[in-house]
């Protein structure tokens, strides 16, 4: 399954799905943003347009991969990231998300001046790389990274810890219904070193979120940041527990 949470999205958190174009503020966004050359769009899917940290981002979805779709948590996530920059400077940090999905976060938290690297599985991740190319590439902040990301898999040899350290992994709706969360929470675990600050957002419906939130509250120090309740969504803030 696609490293994205599956279900409709909800209103209220800055996107539109009726063809119009809405900022995070709620203005409309006129549709201006153009390709690289060198991008290949993707299979066809909407466009959704916002607008974070004063710079229009324009987002193709794919019609092919829950994961490639817009979900309520990473809208969430990105207007905490936009609104909190004094909490959570990412200015000149390092960065991962997993998860990435369509790239909305990853975007903005390299404009907001972080070493970003974006990860999710194989074939996710030609749409994620368009979308972050289109949107970063006049940007004189630092180049994203986009890799792949199995979670479980592979993590010692391709992300070992002696090398690979971030200051913020960031993670949006990546916890549904799917079979693939013990993996998600091993992935954490490797990621999440001292010093490390994992910011979690995600839609609340299932029963295997709350249960999956409960292990998170016995593995790390793990408290509630922001709540938006028109859209269940939850944003956790999980650090190493100190011995």
């Amino acid at each position: 399954p696609a490293q994205a949470a599956q279900g409709p999205t909800q209103p209220g958190l800055s996107t539109s799905r009726d063809g119009a174009s809405i900022s995070s503020t709620g203005q409309p966004v006129k549709n201006t943003a153009s390709a690289p050359s060198a991008a290949r769009l993707p299979t066809s899917g909407e466009q959704m347009h916002y607008i974070y940290a004063g710079q229009h981002i324009v987002i193709q979805e794919s019609i092919e991969h829950f994961g490639a779709v817009v979900w309520p948590g990473a809208l969430a996530l990105s207007q905490y990231l936009e609104s909190n920059q004094e909490r959570f400077n990412l200015k000149d940090k390092k960065v991962l998300e997993i998860g990435a999905g369509t790239g909305l976060v990853s975007i903005v938290a390299s404009i907001l001046g972080a070493y970003v690297t974006a990860t999710d599985l194989p074939e996710v991740l030609e749409n994620l790389s368009f979308n972050i190319s289109r949107n970063t590439h006049n940007m004189n902040t630092h180049k994203p990274e986009v890799r792949k990301l199995v979670w479980g898999e592979d993590l010692n040899e391709d992300f070992p810890s002696s090398t690979y350290h971030y200051d913020f992994i960031l993670a949006s709706d990546v916890v549904y219904h799917h079979t693939a969360l013990d993996a998600l929470l091993a992935t954490m675990v490797h990621f999440c070193q001292p010093g490390t600050v994992l910011l979690w957002a995600n839609k609340f419906r299932f029963s295997t979120d709350y249960e999956f939130l409960e292990q998170l509250y016995n593995i790390f120090d793990t408290s509630i940041l922001a709540e938006f309740p028109e859209s269940n969504v939850k944003l956790l803030k999980a650090t190493v527990r100190e011995n």
